[in-house]
This record gives C-alpha cells, sequence and structure tokens, in this order.
C-alpha cells in the first residue's frame, strides 16, 4: 500500500484514533443504531447509504479485503456528517467492536454462512445479502443457529417488504384467481459482453477473500466476476433466483419445496463454469409446481420489463413484475380486471427492507426475512445446481432436514 492510500485511510477513517474519533461526535438519540459494514463493494456500498437514510443510524465501522472498495466506502459513509467509521480488514475484528451493534454482510455467497455464524455468536444483529447459504448444509445449520438466538436476521430478499408483492399475496390468498397449481417465471438479461478481468486497481487480500473456497491463485477475473465460478456462487440461478422463488413462495404462501429438477445450457462466457440459461422445477406439498426460466444470454431488457411471474389459476391469472401486476380473468384475458402499479417503484423496496429490519431491532419484533425464510428459497437453486451436477432430480427430506437424489 502506497503513502497516500496509507494516508486516506487514516484521514477518512479514524481507524488509529479509537474510539476518540466518535467520543467527539454529540450525544447519541436514544434508539441509534450503529452499523458496521462487512464486504463494501457496489452492492454493500448501495444497501449502507440506504440505512444511512434513518437518521439515527450511524455507520460506525467498514471492512474490506480489497483496498479501492473499502476507501470508496469511508468515502461515502464520510458524507453523512458526524460520520467516521473504524476501519478493519478482517471481519472477526469488526464483529469484537464493542460500539457495533448490527452488521450488514455484503460479502460473496461462499462467506455469508460463517460471517452469519460468527456475528451470531457475537451477539450482533444482522442484515446478510441473498442468497443466505451456499449449500443446503449451511442452511440447516444456520435455522438451527437462528432458534437458539436473540439477534434479529435480515436477509436481503426485499420483495418480502415491497408493497405489490404484499398486495398479490392477498389476491392468491382470497382466491381470487381460483386454485392454482403453477407459477411460471422468467428472468432476462445478457452479460455475456467483455471479456476476462485480468487487473486489479489496488491491493487485495486474495488469501482472506478465498476464505472457505478452494484455494487457487490470484485470479483478477474470479475476484471480478464471482458468481460465475461455482467455489463462490451457485451462479446466476442461485443470484436471481433467490429472488424469484423467495417471491413465488410469499405469494403462495410456501415452504419448503418437496423435489427440484433442471436443465442448462453449457456456459459461453470465456472461462467460468457457470451457465447463464438454466430452468428450474420445484415441486410443492401445497400441491402446485414453480418453474422458473432465466436467461442472461437474452437481450438487454428495460430494467421494469426484465423479469415476470405468472400464477396460473383456474379462475384467472395474475402477472405480477418488478413495478406492476395484473389480474386476467376466465373468459375475459384481453384485457386485465385489476391493475396495480406500486406507489414508489422497485428502487424503494429495498429502503422498505431496511426500514423494517431497523424497526425490528427496536421492537425485537421478526423480520419480513428471517433465515428459515431465505433458506427455503436458497434451498431451491442449490437443489436445482445439484441436479445439474447429478443429472437427476433431488428431493427434500424434511424430517431429516438434508437432500436425497
Amino acid at each position: 500500500m502506497n503513502a497516500n492510500r496509507r494516508s486516506f485511510l487514516f484521514t477518512a477513517g479514524g481507524a488509529l484514533a479509537g474510539g476518540g474519533a466518535l467520543a467527539a461526535h454529540p450525544a447519541p438519540p436514544a434508539d441509534q443504531v450503529v452499523l458496521g459494514v462487512i464486504g463494501s463493494g457496489s452492492r454493500g456500498t448501495f444497501v449502507m447509504t440506504v440505512f444511512q437514510k434513518d437518521p439515527s443510524l450511524r455507520v460506525g465501522a467498514i471492512c474490506d479485503v480489497y483496498e479501492p472498495n473499502l476507501e470508496k466506502a469511508v468515502s461515502t459513509a464520510s458524507q453523512v456528517p458526524g460520520t467516521k467509521p473504524r476501519i478493519y480488514r478482517n471481519y472477526r475484528d469488526l464483529l469484537a467492536d464493542k460500539d457495533v451493534q448490527a452488521v450488514l454482510i455484503a460479502t460473496p455467497e461462499h462467506w455469508h454462512a460463517q460471517m452469519v455464524l460468527d456475528a451470531l455468536a457475537a451477539g450482533k444483529d444482522i442484515y446478510v445479502e441473498k442468497p443466505l447459504c451456499h449449500t443446503p448444509e449451511e442452511g440447516v445449520k444456520l435455522v438451527q443457529a437462528e432458534k437458539l438466538s436473540k439477534s434479529i436476521v435480515q436477509v436481503g430478499m426485499q420483495r418480502r417488504s415491497y408493497d405489490l408483492f404484499k398486495e398479490g399475496s392477498q389476491i392468491v390468498a382470497a382466491r381470487k384467481l381460483g386454485t392454482v397449481r403453477m407459477v411460471r417465471s422468467w428472468w432476462l438479461n445478457n452479460y455475456l459482453g467483455g471479456g476476462v478481468a485480468t487487473r486489479l486497481d489496488g491491493p487485495l487480500d486474495w488469501e482472506q477473500w478465498q476464505g472457505p473456497a478452494p484455494r487457487h491463485p490470484l485470479d483478477a477475473n474470479r475476484f471480478r466476476q464471482w458468481r460465475l465460478y461455482s467455489d463462490y456462487s451457485g451462479g446466476i440461478l442461485a443470484d436471481q433466483g433467490a429472488h424469484v422463488f423467495d417471491g413465488i413462495h410469499m405469494l403462495m404462501g410456501a415452504g419448503y419445496p418437496v423435489a427440484v429438477n433442471a436443465s442448462a445450457g453449457r456456459p459461453h462466457k470465456q472461462s467460468v463454469d457457470q451457465p447463464e440459461s438454466v430452468v428450474a422445477i420445484a415441486e410443492y406439498p401445497e400441491d402446485f409446481i414453480a418453474v422458473f426460466s432465466i436467461n442472461y444470454a437474452a437481450m438487454q431488457y428495460k430494467f421494469r420489463n426484465d423479469q415476470l411471474n405468472q400464477l396460473d389459476g383456474d379462475l384467472a391469472r395474475m402477472d405480477i413484475g418488478r413495478e406492476e401486476l395484473k389480474v386476467f380473468p376466465k373468459g375475459a384475458e384481453d384485457e386485465p380486471s385489476l391493475t396495480r402499479k406500486s406507489q414508489r417503484g422497485f428502487g424503494y423496496a429495498t429502503e422498505l427492507h431496511v426500514g423494517n429490519f431497523l424497526e425490528c431491532i427496536r421492537t425485537r419484533k421478526e423480520p419480513a426475512a428471517p433465515m428459515r425464510v431465505a433458506f427455503q428459497a436458497a434451498l431451491v437453486v442449490q437443489m436445482a445446481n445439484l441436479a445439474l451436477k447429478q443429472g437427476r432430480r433431488q428431493r427434500w427430506n424434511a424430517s431429516l432436514g438434508r437432500v436425497e437424489a
């Protein structure tokens, strides 16, 4: 690290000043929450700024193993007057910070489970990005840990707090669609452009970043595009499918699947091992199936049009996307009988979800997306990936808490 970078981190973060810099702040409000950020890439820094919209929230610490991300997050957080976060380069040191009450975990997927377990052991409240975990075994362990903990845990599955999906759930529960035996969902985008990343913009602690994953030589592409490698992620299927299947579970009032199968094309992006075009089919004890197709080799759509869920009832069909839902009745499906649009748009869902988490920290009520709910969605995509790997349908043994082929 060069001298300029060290100087920046010292002055912007007050890392070496210990509690002195914080002690100089005005007296905090009684309901203040001090947040520590673990993983300050683009998503982590964005969600951090959403947290900062709460006037009683203070970012007290930031941790990252990649210096450019750490610097940018510290600079961004410090734009809020009175904010001088401590700087950490090992998340366990941040968890040992007694000033930090809650943590935002926005690291790559392969780190989520261990960091959540460590944060629970440290007595922190936790907001963790999805997917909750990397394997079914991790999910079972996390759900068990949640039962023994007094911490508030919110997983970043913001549809659970979103007005549009709440209304959609009410429509299904009121049986306005009749009986729904199938849900069809899709997500379309394209990430095939661009080449292989070959450089980093600053120092990276590669050993720490790999963490529990298999070891490889330093590879800029693995760092830049970790979602496309099975060592660190369940691929685009898990990354986006966790959102979609959680939305389906919410709309249908469903829980764990009975069985999951999947088919996929081969990867077309250089050097990676995760496919961009996948179809996953989940079966549920509530007597319906959900079919999710994701294609990140398609044309790029406008944000509001890139995903859709269609609930096929015997009385009506409901289409619900990012920002609008429509109900098409039997015999008159050319015109919707009901149309609803979100008042603030899909981007507001994250604000609602963060707000729900902070409210639950203060009231100690259960949040909208606790771990057991998030694991149900993560499990579906994990089983789909296992089906792809093993070439056969996977079953969930609920009584034993394990996947069986």
